[in-house]
């Protein structure tokens, strides 16, 4: 049987990876990217703090033992359901049996102004524009001759409370504090601003209370502005002008204010859900198709415990191309197959050098401090695929820890000809 599996993140990895043991299954898995990337240390990425390659691990090198898997760098463009095919623009695949595993992107709630100006951090290659563009602002920042000028390019601005946004807030503060001084002793880093602005009443909104005060105490000591119950209407490029009519002149807004999922065409408009999402049974089954499935961001699985779906993050993702390729040979078995039962082991963010926040739901149990920052290195540490870059991100942490230092502040910049080209 053939089975085409597109994206090689998180849940469409896992999946491939385990049900590649049923050899009666020929599996092609495509991605436009010929890597897999680890998002949760993106904003690592994007403040100096690891390079991209110690994220990034190459898929064909993952395969290298899996004989019935074919790995296809591909843009995938659309669907034809009623022939069995998936269209890209290398080439087009036929299937038996597919698997949506496309993940999320960026929302920006249809506002052009903020996706034109802002800086997302969906993927690799957007946190280091984020790195390149927060670095350019401080050597840019040496030649302002307006105290406008200047305080614009060092104030940073951003949106979204979530992990995410707690996280890169937490880590900007920290070069403030520890490398900037350092790389720019001509600039006063009293006057840098950074700001996070979150729509909801609270820093990490999905997390206990507990999690959220502590966050926002922790953000509060780096002396980052949090503003909750805060709405962001426009950005121009140099001022952010909220819903409230309160404006922020900055040179730099990075946007963690919302996901949707990545839905190819070919899925019926009428089918998709709140957040772009493709409803699935309790298998994945994507509704009213034949053999097709979805996992993770992009399938919104109704249950009792999750009335609105369940939430965006890696290990869902996981569990559901874990849990997926059991039913799916179970089902070529003539096996009954079981529903997906999502068991949540806990969730956590750090905002700082020795500042996290862990809530573990079973038994309830919360976190903080020193403590919680060395579960989230851990755990992360051992999530990354690879022996060579948990290494290399170690030792970069160990490094970082013990110098109070980063050494990827490296600027690149295109050439004209590169840029057109």
């Amino acid at each position: 049987m053939k089975m085409v599996i597109i994206g090689g993140g998180f849940g469409g990895l896992r999946l491939a990876r385990q049900i590649s043991r049923d050899k009666r299954l020929d599996i092609t898995l495509i991605d436009r990217y010929n890597f897999h990337q680890f998002q949760p240390l993106f904003y690592q990425v994007a403040t100096a703090g690891l390079d991209a390659s110690n994220i990034s691990f190459p898929l064909r090198k993952v395969l290298h033992k899996e004989r019935n898997i074919h790995f296809r760098m591909a843009k995938v463009t659309s669907l034809d359901a009623a022939r069995s095919l998936v269209v890209s623009d290398e080439a087009t695949f036929s299937y038996d049996i597919l698997v949506l595993a496309t993940g999320a992107d960026t929302n920006f709630f249809g506002n052009e102004e903020l996706m034109a100006h802002c800086y997302p951090m969906k993927s690799t290659m957007e946190a280091l524009q984020i790195k390149y563009r927060l670095l350019k602002n401080m050597e840019e920042a040496l030649y302002a001759r307006e105290e406008d000028a200047l305080l614009r390019l060092m104030t940073v601005v951003v949106v979204g409370g979530g992990p995410t946004g707690v996280e890169m807030s937490g880590a900007i503060a920290d070069m403030r504090r520890f490398v900037f001084p350092k790389d720019y002793p001509e600039l006063d880093f009293s006057k840098m601003k950074i700001y996070l602005l979150e729509g909801s009443p609270r820093t990490l909104a999905s997390m206990s209370n507990k999690a959220s005060s502590d966050s926002q105490q922790y953000l509060q000591q780096l002396d980052v502005i949090v503003k909750t119950g805060t709405a962001v209407k426009s950005y121009d490029g140099t001022v952010v002008t909220m819903q409230s009519g309160e404006t922020i002149p900055t040179a730099m807004v990075i946007w963690a204010a919302g996901i949707k999922g990545n839905i190819p065409e070919g899925i019926e408009k009428s089918m998709i859900v709140k957040g772009n999402r493709i409803p699935v049974d309790r298998f994945n089954k994507v509704q009213g198709m034949d053999n097709v499935y979805a996992i993770g961001d992009v399938a919104s699985m109704v249950t009792e415990k999750y009335p609105h779906g369940h939430p965006q993050v890696a290990s869902v993702a996981i569990a559901q191309g874990k849990w997926l390729a059991r039913n799916l040979i179970k089902k070529m078995n003539q096996l009954p197959q079981e529903p997906f039962e999502y068991h949540d082991k806990g969730s956590m963010a750090t905002v700082g050098r020795n500042l996290a926040v862990v809530d573990i739901p079973k038994p309830r149990v919360h976190f903080k401090g020193f403590f919680a920052w060395l579960i989230w290195m851990t755990l992360h540490l051992f999530l990354l695929l690879g022996v060579k870059n948990r290494v290399a991100v170690f030792f970069n942490w160990m490094y970082n820890y013990v110098t109070y230092d980063q050494n990827l502040r490296l600027i690149f910049r295109a050439s004209k000809k590169s840029t057109t080209e």
